[in-house]
């Protein structure tokens, strides 16, 4: 059974250049925005993610103060500050996490496809849990995304199982914990609730479908033996509203860092970017400083000269999928206590492939 909010309340959908993320300004230079995307995913499974940061949360809008607190120290890039109060952590991850969770499941809904075809031309099919590390993920919107992709496959949820690995500079142990245990066990009903509702009532995902590990991490400081023991055997690495801020706090760490995922990462593997739309970041290319936007960077990085060639096996990327700016609406009917944000966005998947010999 699919609860409402406690308090009755319609979320209402209010678009925002930075996707709901005040971390991640939108140039005004974005590229052609496409029909909006209200999305394919049950509005009952809709629901009930955003039940999951309720229940688990407890936004309120006497958190209304705190919110702006948090929004200023964001807007002077002051990191410390923001994500180092437990407090600051929870408010920041009831307010701006769920709608980036339900957009980032129909963006899973929608790369689907390519995930199957992996499996199907793998030699040996496993029967482990699909293994996926989420970069920059701590506040909870992948695990709660996840969970809800993972439960749309009803009949065969006790077949597939997740394995989800959780990276963030900051220290959302405690966020994800809470989040985790709402994922496993049944939702709360009312007492008034009748015998079939209760009968009905089940977890969004049992304990055995999904397993979660959160830490703390500065990615741009990964020693190398650890990164690739943790994405070397991943099918998806994730880097959701991520990237951008990498690029502006290191853009020489975070080109190396991409440089190393392609090293590490399995033939057949995924990468996933989703971002603000019209990101730019200032760079020198041959003796030339030039501003250049978030996606020609990484595209120049996997897929252009930026590859370091010579590698044992000619490790490179093949780009899948891609859509320059898009927007996630908010179904007006959604119930969540407080206001919550439509998401724009633009996204790139890559495939790990085998270097195609040069001619």
């Amino acid at each position: 059974m699919v609860q409402g909010s406690k308090s009755g309340k319609t979320a209402k959908a209010r678009g925002t250049k930075s996707g709901g993320n005040p971390r991640n300004a939108t140039s005004n230079n974005a590229g052609a925005i496409k029909q909006p995307n209200t999305g394919t995913v049950p509005f009952e499974l809709q629901q009930r993610c955003l039940n999951v940061f309720r229940d688990a949360l407890g936004p309120d809008e006497q958190d209304a103060k705190t919110v702006q607190e948090v929004k200023g120290h964001l807007y002077n890039r002051d990191f410390s500050t923001a994500f180092g109060n437990p407090e600051y952590l929870k408010v920041y991850a009831s307010r701006w996490s769920p709608s980036r969770a339900l957009g980032y499941l129909q963006i899973f809904n929608d790369v689907q496809r390519h995930f199957d075809v992996a499996a199907d031309e793998s030699e040996s099919p496993s029967t482990k849990p699909r293994s996926i590390v989420c970069l920059g993920g701590g506040a909870g919107a992948e695990l709660v995304a996840l969970a809800g992709w993972l439960s749309q496959s009803a009949s065969e949820a006790e077949e597939q199982k997740l394995d989800v690995k959780l990276f963030d500079i900051a220290s959302w142990e405690s966020v994800v914990s809470c989040l985790e245990r709402r994922i496993v066990i049944p939702p709360e009903l009312s007492k008034y609730a009748s015998a079939a509702a209760k009968e009905a009532n089940r977890a969004m995902l049992s304990e055995e479908c999904i397993k979660v590990d959160s830490q703390q991490q500065d990615i741009l400081e990964w020693p190398e033996t650890i990164l690739k023991s943790t994405v070397g055997g991943a099918d998806l690495v994730t880097l959701m509203f991520t990237l951008n801020e990498l690029y502006s706090t290191n853009l020489a760490a975070t080109q190396q860092l991409l440089a190393r995922l392609t090293d590490c990462m399995q033939l057949g593997s995924h990468l996933l970017v989703v971002d603000s739309p019209g990101s730019y970041s200032t760079v020198s290319i041959n003796g030339a400083e030039k501003k250049y936007p978030m996606q020609w960077l990484l595209d120049y990085t996997l897929l252009g000269s930026g590859q370091k060639k010579g590698k044992d096996d000619g490790a490179k990327w093949a780009k899948v999928e891609s859509d320059e700016s898009r927007w996630f609406r908010l179904s007006p009917d959604l119930k969540y206590p407080i206001e919550l944000e439509n998401m724009r966005f633009q996204m790139r998947l890559y495939r790990r492939v085998k270097e195609t010999p040069e001619e």
